[in-house]
């Protein structure tokens, strides 16, 4: 059975690290992209199981990304979780109206995060 490959899509450099932290203590195999056409890119190519998007990057919104995964039948069932530090309600529901899966808040605790991962990671993917 193939270890499952997560897309870890971010801009600040810090918080990159941080989830790369988090994936490489869980085990787990990961890419990472800085910016939005970076992460449609490796997205189409490397066909994640799984995308952790910051959804405030310099040339894309996360929104606008998830949109184009989903236009995709090749990304179309990939699970993502929006990563942002905009948290009112409105935010989330934009993110998840987009296509997001779910939804953390920046700061997050690292257990909420790997919960999360664990969650998509061991279920069959979403139907669209």
């Amino acid at each position: 059975m193939k270890q499952p490959l997560i897309l870890a899509v971010d801009d600040d450099e810090d918080n990159l690290l941080l989830i790369s932290q988090v994936l490489s203590l869980g085990n787990y195999s990961f890419i990472t992209a800085t910016n939005g056409l970076m992460a449609l890119s490796m997205a189409e190519e490397q066909l994640p199981d799984l995308i952790l998007l910051d959804v405030m990057l310099p040339d894309l919104d996360g929104a606008e990304i998830v949109r184009c995964l989903r236009r995709n039948p090749e990304t179309l069932r990939i699970p993502v979780i929006a990563v942002t530090a905009m948290a009112r309600k409105e935010d989330r529901d934009r993110f998840l109206e987009a296509g997001c899966n779910d939804y953390i808040s920046k700061p997050y605790m690292v257990d909420d995060l790997e919960e999360l991962i664990h969650r998509y990671l061991s279920s069959p993917p979403p139907a669209f």
